[in-house]
């Protein structure tokens, strides 16, 4: 990580993976080209889950390279260091200009890279503690109807899991008085 001073530790890394809705997941596909593609993600400890079809690209670059990036992001907002007023003043002086590079033309945000191999889950019991993870985090009201979904849909199903082998968290954030937070 080119910027250690905004790397962040492994649990804030872990929050923000429990609270985004989707990863990007990134492989390499029969060509040696990158192939990313959104999913719906939830994690387990150190365990990531997520489904798909039983076809399709995905599933053809997981059989061939199981290796995969997912990447998380979570609060993005650009910030609001300065009145029009302030950087009215800014610009007249030369020394204070790179403000505008720094604290204006800027992003505050929050990330998480995890890494590791894509697994075929095979076991029955498995694959449902994982559908029923995924379910309660995106459809929790409808959970009364969920093994009457798992019956309908686990045959066509494909549940995948990834052991989290390596995980970085970055984070740009600024305080009240727009000073670069750690």
């Amino acid at each position: 990580m080119r910027r250690k001073d905004r790397e962040m530790d492994r649990e804030f890394g872990l929050k923000i993976i429990d609270k985004t809705q989707y990863g990007l997941v990134s492989m390499i596909d029969e060509d040696g080209f990158p192939y990313g593609l959104p999913l719906s993600i939830v994690r387990d400890e150190n365990t990531l889950y997520f489904h798909s079809a039983k076809e399709g690209k995905k599933v053809d670059i997981f059989k061939d390279n199981p290796k995969v990036s997912i990447a998380f992001i979570g609060h993005v907002l650009v910030p609001e260091n300065y009145t029009n007023d302030e950087l009215d003043e800014i610009i007249k002086d030369e020394k204070k200009i790179g403000l505008l590079i720094s604290k204006v033309f800027t992003t505050e945000f929050e990330s998480a890279i995890a890494r590791g191999n894509v697994k075929l889950i095979e076991d029955k019991e498995e694959q449902i503690k994982a559908m029923e993870i995924i379910c309660k985090k995106y459809t929790p009201t409808k959970m009364d109807y969920f093994n009457a979904a798992i019956e309908a849909g686990l045959k066509r199903t494909n549940i995948y899991k990834v052991e989290i082998e390596n995980l970085t968290a970055k984070r740009k954030k600024y305080d009240e008085n727009g000073e670069e937070m750690k």
